[in-house]
Parts: structure tokens; sequence; C-alpha cells
């Protein structure tokens, strides 16, 4: 197995989990968007909850 195998393989977990636990990855996103608003002052903040919202989608 290769690494592009690997990979796959652990982006298919990743898929199979947030399917059965969209709540768990929700509250995750949402606590990285606040972590990154903190770190930067909330100077991105716009940016930030763009990205959660995207990654929310894309889930």
């Amino acid at each position: 197995m290769g690494a592009f195998d690997s990979i796959k393989g652990l982006a298919d977990k990743a898929k199979d989990f947030a399917a059965k636990n969209p709540d768990k990855v929700d509250g995750a996103i949402d606590k990285a968007g606040d972590a990154i608003d903190s770190k930067t002052g909330g100077k991105y903040a716009d940016k930030v909850d763009k990205a959660q919202d995207a990654a929310k989608k894309a889930l």
C-alpha cells in the first residue's frame, strides 16, 4: 500500500465519521474557528466564518 492509498483511507474514514457524527464535526469546526479568531484578535473573522460555512457544507 502506497502513501496515497493511506491518505485516501484516512479521508474515507473521516468522511464516514462525519456522516455518522455531524454534531461533533460541526462543534469541532466551530472550536477551530473560535481558536483562530482568538489568536488573530478577530482580524480575519469574516474569512474564518466563510471557511467554517464552506467546511460544514462540504461535510
